[in-house]
C-alpha cells in the first residue's frame, strides 16, 4: 500500500496501521489526478452531489500527487473528496433505482456506459462529456422528455460529485483509459436514463 503505480510514495517512509490508511485514501485520490488527469477538491462532509467547492475547500489540480494530497488532508482532516464536473466530464444524476435499471438496458443494447457513481444519498451518477449540462435542455426536447417529470440533472461548470474514499460512495462502473479520457456523449445514454427515471415515477404514482 506504499507505493502508486509500482513507485514509492511517501519518501519510502515506514507508516503505521493509520498511515497506511492515509496512504491508501491518498493513493486512490491520486489515481484520479495522476492516472486520470481529473481535478479533486476536499470539502466539508456532507455536501450533495452538484455542490462546487466552496472557499473553504482545497482544490487539487491534475498531476497533483499523493504527498500534496495528504498536505491537504492534514489541513482538512474531516474533509471528503469529491470531483471537479465541467472539465474533463459531467455528470447525468438519477436515483440508485433507476441507475441500476439503466445499467441493464445499456448492456442490453450494447451500449457501454462510462464511470458510474453510487453516492450516499442512494443516487447514480453517470459521468458522461462536458457540456452536457449545458445541453440538457435541448436533449431532453429532442429525445420527447422535455414535458415528463423526471428525477434527473446534470452537473456541470463550477459543480462537484462525491467519490471514494468519501464515505459510502462508490464505483458502480470504474474508470478505465478510455471512459476516463472520453466518456460517453450524454445523448448515447440520455434515453435510456429519462425512461428508467419516468419508469420509477409511474410506479411511485400508482402506489398511492
Amino acid at each position: 500500500m506504499d507505493s502508486l503505480f509500482g513507485n514509492p510514495i511517501f519518501n519510502g517512509r515506514s507508516l503505521g496501521p493509520r498511515g497506511r490508511s492515509r496512504a491508501t485514501r491518498c493513493q486512490t485520490a491520486a489515481e484520479y489526478t495522476l492516472r486520470w488527469g481529473w481535478t479533486v477538491a476536499l470539502t466539508d462532509a456532507g455536501a450533495g452531489p452538484g455542490v462546487g467547492p466552496g472557499s473553504g475547500s482545497v482544490e487539487l489540480p491534475p498531476g497533483s500527487g499523493p504527498t500534496e494530497l495528504r498536505d491537504a488532508w492534514l489541513r482538512r482532516p474531516g474533509a471528503e473528496l469529491r470531483l471537479r464536473t465541467g472539465l474533463r466530464f459531467d455528470a447525468l444524476d438519477v436515483p440508485e433505482t433507476a441507475g441500476y435499471q439503466a445499467l441493464v438496458r445499456l448492456e442490453r443494447m450494447g451500449v457501454r456506459p462510462g464511470p458510474v457513481l453510487l453516492t450516499p444519498n442512494a443516487r447514480a451518477l453517470f459521468l458522461v462529456a462536458p457540456q452536457t449540462a449545458e445541453a440538457l435542455p435541448d436533449l431532453l426536447y429532442r429525445t420527447g422528455w422535455d414535458d415528463a417529470q423526471l428525477d434527473l440533472v446534470c452537473h456541470g461548470s463550477g459543480g462537484s460529485v462525491p467519490a471514494p474514499p468519501t464515505p459510502q460512495t462508490r464505483w458502480l462502473r470504474r474508470p478505465s483509459l478510455d471512459t476516463a479520457a472520453r466518456p460517453p456523449e450524454g445523448r448515447l445514454l440520455l434515453g435510456t436514463l429519462a425512461y428508467a427515471c419516468h419508469r420509477g415515477v409511474a410506479e411511485l404514482v400508482g402506489r398511492h
